[in-house]
């Protein structure tokens, strides 16, 4: 029983802290998008843009998605918070695929 008590003290406090470390992110349907980057994790290739409408939304970068500024492609490195984008993704599932990101 204590073992018990043990394991769903550990979950709850687990859950507790996934939970308020996470970003308020949606899904959205497949189109394209204007924004304000809010947060980058360059380790993880990661961004979340908050979209004009007030949605935010995540963005993994794959090896496919197209980065460009000023009409030339782009490295990661140049996204930074507060950075205006205009993103095109694919809606799969549960998750958004990145096309291409234009940072204005």
């Amino acid at each position: 029983m204590k073992s018990f008590k043990s394991i769903l003290f550990s979950f709850s406090l687990v859950s507790l802290l996934l939970i308020s470390c996470g970003q308020d992110v949606s899904v959205v349907e497949s189109g394209t998008y204007s924004g304000k980057v809010v947060e980058v994790k360059p380790d993880e290739k990661e961004i979340y843009v908050e979209l004009e409408e007030g949605k935010t939304i995540e963005l993994y970068f794959t090896d496919s998605t197209a980065l460009t500024q000023g009409g030339k492609k782009a490295e990661f490195s140049q996204l930074k918070k507060d950075s205006e984008v205009k993103v095109k993704v694919e809606k799969m599932g549960k998750k958004l695929n990145p096309l291409a990101v234009k940072i204005k």
